[in-house]
């Protein structure tokens, strides 16, 4: 079995189950928590952008402040998304830049993303100060060990994969038993390989121990922070937040689930998320929609193999009903790149002449599908079914193995 097949499932587990937050609300999420965050006021119009940096003046007595575009990427540095400003009317003119910018970073596509929000951040570099120095740290899930670790060097504001690449031994690991969760010993440790002492180190270990609490305590999938900033005066504070939230913890923490930003998601994601389809957009030419997890893998692994290349992973869940099946199809053919459509569904909870009636309805209610459509429906009533795709004179191929539905692919698409 090729590559494609064998990572496909893990990719659209890491795409369906996780959530991710703004720079703003993960710094409001670690203050919460005891971490103590680089400052900093959210705004949306240049005018609230100065309103911001004003405010924060009269609170930190900062008179430099940074300007950073909120979106879901990293590297908008490198994209002409954070600059410095000294004073208000450069924080109207940046702010005027940023806000309304189509932001291209390298974790963006060529087309970037659009920029509603910036965040008014205090200054918290001293000019001309040496002593300042940058760290990299992250807690995230070990899926080799099934525990817990941080990850952290001393070599901060740089991409962390170029330095695994380059200077590997900089980088250190602490993993975390989950039977007794992160302990003193642990995070002193960590200060101590950073080559920390006195009041930085003991700042450093409060540091990680409240960073460690706050992902534990909102079920993250990933709290990054690059970088960890030590001052001369030995602070230490996170200059950047990036968070990822588990979906399937949000049940607990509604509040965060407010956080969620539509704008940052692709459009179909959305549409199909608020029609109740587990949906993930793929790259090939076939379009697929299967009633479960596990046979929507399978389907996208035996296409890979016949030759295809599957264009996305649709689950309509146990209720492969009529409706549920009309927004399948539109969201697929929404789709430039697709080709053909494979419908798999094994009918156990839903009968297959029921889903076959969905497919007919769907296809007649669209109209002008352009695409040839391939059902193969097994278990209950599914004989039924392929004489009803059989005989309903539409241009929908019908199969019964499940091969045979990915040669049929191959054939029509060539």
């Amino acid at each position: 079995m090729n590559d494609t097949a064998i990572f496909a499932p893990l990719l659209i587990k890491i795409k369906i189950r996780y959530m991710n937050l703004h720079e703003y609300q993960g710094k409001e999420i670690l203050a919460s928590y005891g971490v103590t965050v680089q400052r900093g006021i959210v705004a949306s119009t240049p005018d609230e952008a100065v309103a911001a940096a004003k405010k924060l003046s009269e609170e930190t007595g900062t008179g430099w402040w940074v300007l950073k575009a909120q979106i879901h990427a990293g590297g908008r540095g490198k994209g002409g998304g954070v600059k410095l400003a000294k004073s208000l009317d450069d924080v109207k003119n940046i702010a005027s830049d940023i806000i309304g910018m189509q932001l291209v970073t390298p974790q963006t596509s060529a087309e970037g993303k659009k920029v509603h929000q910036v965040l008014v951040a205090e200054d918290v570099y001293y000019p001309g100060d040496s002593e300042t120095s940058e760290i990299y740290m992250s807690v995230l899930l070990n899926r080799n060990t099934g525990r817990n670790m941080i990850m952290y060097s001393t070599e901060g504001g740089m991409d962390i994969e170029e330095v695994a690449d380059k200077t590997p031994h900089l980088i250190f690991t602490e993993e975390i038993d989950p039977k007794v969760g992160l302990q003193g010993f642990q995070a002193r440790k960590i200060a101590f390989n950073l080559g920390l002492s006195g009041k930085a180190f003991k700042e450093m270990t409060k540091f990680v121990m409240s960073l460690y609490k706050a992902y534990d305590g909102i079920d993250a999938s990933l709290f990054e922070i690059n970088p960890v900033l030590k001052t001369s005066d030995d602070k230490i504070l996170a200059v950047d937040a990036k968070v990822t939230l588990d979906d399937n913890g949000l049940f607990r923490h509604k509040d965060y689930a407010e956080m969620r930003d539509k704008r940052e998601e692709d459009p179909i994601d959305v549409e199909a998320g608020e029609a109740g389809l587990n949906f993930v957009n793929l790259d090939g030419n076939v379009g697929c929609m299967v009633n479960g997890a596990g046979l929507a893998m399978a389907t996208m692994d035996i296409i890979k193999m016949a030759g295809g290349n599957p264009a996305n992973f649709l689950d309509v869940g146990g209720t492969a009903d009529a409706a549920r099946v009309e927004k399948a199809f539109r969201i697929i053919l929404q789709d430039e790149k697709v080709e053909a459509i494979l419908v798999n569904i094994f009918g156990g909870i839903v009968r297959c002449d029921r889903v076959a009636q969905g497919v007919i309805d769907a296809y007649q209610n669209i109209g002008d599908i352009n695409v040839p459509i391939i059902v193969r429906l097994q278990g209950t009533n599914a004989e039924e079914a392929k004489k009803m795709i059989d005989e309903s004179g539409l241009e929908v191929h019908s199969a019964i193995v499940l091969k045979e539905a990915a040669d049929k692919v191959k054939e029509l698409i060539g």
